[in-house]
């Protein structure tokens, strides 16, 4: 048999592999997270870094699979880290809103349905949040419209919770 037919082979099977656990992770996950009993969007977000992690493993191992030198991976690796590394340099306010996110997702105390009112002398902005992503906060204002704020200016501002979601 050919080197490539037992390549594809191998790969084929690595990517079943991948689904099958891609499934029973997610299943997995997702119960023993909510007996934590932990709000279904951080559920997502958990869930969804791990994933992100066994998707990288995966890719490495089918790049294993093909040859593909360790050096030549690191080149690749060095080279994808320094692009993210000047964009970061770049765009501060980007890192900043990011690093507020996951701050915001693991000690602050607000969560999805609160309505919350944004204390700022110019512009005071109330609503109740729909969406906590790892940028944005998004807002829902009475009038219905959605306000996107960046994770930021949250940690920046004071912030009153006018009604919690239990």
């Amino acid at each position: 048999m050919e080197i490539y037919k037992v390549q594809i082979a191998e790969t084929l099977i690595t990517v079943a592999l991948y689904v099958v656990g891609y499934f029973i992770t997610k299943y997995v996950l997702n119960n023993s997270l909510k007996k934590a009993q932990l709000e279904r969007t951080r559920r997502k977000i958990i869930i969804k870094g791990i994933h992100l992690m066994v998707a990288i493993a995966v890719a490495i191992v089918i790049a294993g699979i093909w040859g593909v030198e360790q050096n030549e991976l690191a080149v690749f690796a060095s080279t994808l880290l320094t692009a993210l590394g000047i964009a970061f340099f770049a765009q501060w306010s980007l890192l900043s809103n990011i690093t507020s996110g996951i701050i915001l997702f693991f000690n602050h105390p607000l969560k999805l349905g609160d309505h919350i009112k944004v204390l700022d002398k110019e512009y005071p902005i109330e609503g109740e949040i729909v969406e906590l992503t790892y940028f944005f906060i998004h807002l829902k204002t009475e009038e219905g419209q959605i306000l996107t704020m960046p994770n930021s200016l949250i940690l920046q501002k004071g912030i009153l919770v006018k009604e919690h979601k239990t």
